[in-house]
């Protein structure tokens, strides 16, 4: 991981060195071991605090509607897929963009790992090839990286970025073999009463903070609905109905958009599965519209379009 950290900054260094960038958003070590955090690179003389590891979990697409000038961006497979998706809507100026791509074998997931560590508290980390040494007061302990990486991780098909103008490291294998909607279909043979259940259940732990808001590249409104009070679409309470017309809105916003970054659910402080939410509508959007989102830039996106073959069944009945 070392090499493509001096890769990065190899690569940066070179942009600010030729004036193509003004801004680079990448990846620094975090206060904590097990945590790397985005940084804000504006000068060549910071590029040493840019790193690569599996602990880069962040889609930093986020951060391109919020700064201006010509950006330089980090980019693993899911945050390529989100700038295409932004490109698509007109979000961004691809001529003041470039776009550092590097090839991903999945990100670890914190709460996998404290689940392991059963309560130890880690205080240093080394990061092999394909595992990860925890070190501690009195213990020391080797995880392997493949067991305890995010569940979006392990069902990703877009592991190399999808786009990208400088490519740091070598394409790795991607997982064309995994069913990404396994948990989905087995969702669905369940009767409406016990779908609705689970329904109900995950909305009951929503307190509304909306880190799943903020944390999505895609909610880049100026004013968001929740937040309209003219017209007030909905309550703004943690009342059940209001929790749950919240995320019916959110998932149909971000329908044929969500690229399955995983960024809302570690955002969540509750564990609302809002991943689940997700890719059910993702599954439904490409099975009636033969969309992936994220893909092709010069495609546009299923709801903001027709065509004369979509289905239209439900209109019809």
């Amino acid at each position: 991981m070392e090499n493509l950290s001096k890769e990065i900054r190899e690569a940066v260094k070179k942009l600010f060195e030729e004036d193509k960038v003004d801004l680079v958003i990448g990846f620094e070590n975090g206060s904590l071991p097990l945590k790397a955090t985005p940084c804000f690179i504006r000068n060549i003389d910071d590029i040493d605090r840019l790193v690569w590891n599996s602990r880069c979990e962040n889609n930093l697409a986020v951060y391109l509607t919020k700064n201006k000038g010509k950006i330089g961006i980090v980019a693993k497979g899911c945050d390529s897929r989100a700038i295409v998706g932004l490109m698509q809507e007109n979000q961004i100026d691809r001529e003041n963009l470039v776009i550092i791509g590097i090839p991903c074998g999945g990100m670890v997931d914190q709460k996998k790992i404290e689940k392991s560590l059963q309560e130890k508290e880690p205080l240093e980390v080394k990061e092999n090839h394909d595992s990860l040494v925890i070190k501690g007061n009195g213990f020391e302990e080797t995880l392997k990286i493949s067991d305890i990486l995010y569940d979006n991780c392990m069902s990703c098909k877009h592991r190399n970025p999808v786009i990208h103008d400088v490519l740091i490291g070598e394409p790795v294998e991607e997982q064309d073999d995994v069913d990404e909607f396994a948990g989905v279909k087995a969702f669905e043979e369940k009767s409406s009463d016990e779908r609705w259940d689970h329904f109900v259940k995950q909305g009951e732990k929503c307190i509304r903070c909306y880190a799943c808001r903020n944390a999505c590249p895609f909610c880049f409104c100026e004013e968001c609905s929740v937040d309209s009070s003219q017209p007030q679409w909905f309550g703004k309470s943690i009342a059940l109905s209001d929790t749950q017309v919240f995320h019916l809105m959110r998932s149909f916003h971000i329908a044929g958009r969500c690229v399955d970054c995983g960024a809302c659910v570690r955002a969540c402080p509750m564990d609302v599965d809002l991943r689940f939410f997700n890719k059910k509508i993702e599954k439904d959007v490409r099975e009636l519209f033969s969309h992936e989102a994220g893909i092709d830039p010069e495609a546009a996106p299923p709801l903001n379009t027709y065509n004369t073959d979509d289905y239209d069944d439900f209109i019809k009945s």
